[in-house]
């Protein structure tokens, strides 16, 4: 079966009166002598009245609210286990990129040491070529993806600066012969090969850079995010009416403390930027913290207004007469006009929970037709008078 609530339109602390009107237009709309050509009215009509057989009752009421509650709850406690599950793989793949980065560091030290002690050699080819340190220190893969042009771009350099070379000792050769070429030879910087090695380090740098930055933890928008933390906190109505200051716990068991904020109602989200799960050379994660407006015995919560039930006598409701409320800040005066069912309600406005853009709600006054404690023969003799029509 589907949710009774949905099926009839109606919040899950709708009153009985309001439950029962919505059946009446629902059932009143949806019966099949009403929409002969619709082939699923009856279908409908059926599920409207099972719904409303549901609600009306207060034991199946309690007992579908309660499995409902229980599937919350279990719900949101498989929500808990995949956020501490995916926290968990954060820290392992944090864990494995400071590793990872430690090893960068330790293999590039060692290589600018080694280049530093083969700087002062005027051969390019003398010593560990760029590429084989690039290899050694990313791994063949990681330079191929990173940097698959390196290659092929150093080797026409090389090329290139080879066929310079060549071009120049034959010209050295035609002027002044082999002492010519020995002068062109000399004269070749001897921070070439530095250089070059430098420049075919160059491109897998990005890649160093980001590892380092993990491994530091520096503040950048390329790190993962760690995982949010998601809670729930139940609150009181006054709690809202004040803004109050709230401390809850999270997953981890931690507490966290916030101000409520204007604009707060049942099911509102409260999001609490860095206060989530604090991983190695992640950004923090967010705390989440689901409102929950605990049942008061006053008042019922409908979006920004607070609803309270004003008992009538029969005689006040028929003449009319001035009653007290308790509000949210102490007792109201309401005028009830005569001949005031209890269908009817009365809506005192700002009464209600402080609104996000200024504001509050309303406090609306559900009028509720109560019988004397005792019976009272006039009184009984009256309606049976105008039940059966015979009016004096």
């Amino acid at each position: 079966m589907r949710d009774p609530y949905k099926i009839l339109g109606v919040k899950r602390d709708a009153a009985a009166d309001e439950i029962k009107a919505a059946w009446r237009n629902m059932a009143k709309a949806a019966h099949p002598d009403h929409n002969q050509g619709d082939p699923t009215a009856t279908a409908r009509f059926a599920e409207i009245g099972r719904a409303y057989e549901t609600l009306k009752d207060p034991r199946k009421r309690s007992l579908f609210d309660n499995a409902v509650r229980m599937a919350e709850a279990k719900k949101q406690e498989q929500t808990i286990m995949q956020q501490r599950q995916a926290a968990r793989e954060a820290a392992i793949r944090a864990k494995a990129a400071q590793a990872n980065a430690e090893r960068v560091m330790e293999e590039l030290a060692r290589a600018a040491q080694k280049a530093a002690a083969e700087g002062s050699k005027q051969q390019a080819g003398t010593g560990e070529a760029a590429d084989e340190i690039v290899d050694r220190i990313f791994g063949a893969q990681a330079r191929a993806a990173a940097g698959g042009q390196a290659q092929p771009r150093a080797r026409q350099a090389q090329t290139q600066q080879t066929q310079n070379q060549q071009t120049q000792a034959e010209a050295g050769k035609r002027m002044d012969g082999e002492a010519a070429e020995a002068d062109i030879k000399g004269e070749e910087e001897p921070g070439e090969s530095a250089a070059n090695a430098g420049a075919n380090l160059s491109l897998p740098l990005s890649i160093l850079t980001s590892l380092v930055r993990r491994f530091t933890g520096a503040k950048d928008t390329g790190l993962e995010k760690a995982p949010d933390e998601v809670t729930t906190a139940t609150v009181t109505i006054d709690d809202v009416l004040k803004s109050g200051w709230i401390t809850t716990s999270l997953p981890e068991g931690r507490e966290i403390g916030f101000a409520l904020p204007a604009g707060t109602t049942d099911g509102h989200e409260v999001r609490l930027k860095g206060q989530g799960f604090k991983l190695p050379g992640m950004q923090r994660g967010d705390a989440v913290v689901n409102i929950r407006i605990a049942p008061d015995p006053r008042f019922t919560v409908d979006g920004f207004d607070l609803h309270a039930v004003l008992p009538l006598s029969i005689e006040n409701a028929v003449l009319g007469t001035e009653a007290r409320i308790d509000g949210p800040n102490g007792p109201l005066n309401v005028t009830i006009p005569a001949w005031s069912g209890s269908d009817k309600t009365i809506r005192i406005p700002g009464q209600g929970l402080p609104r996000e853009e200024g504001g509050r709600g309303d406090l609306v006054a559900e009028l509720r037709i109560m019988l004397w404690e005792k019976p009272d023969d006039k009184v009984t003799d009256l309606m049976r008078s105008m039940r059966e029509g015979l009016f004096l």
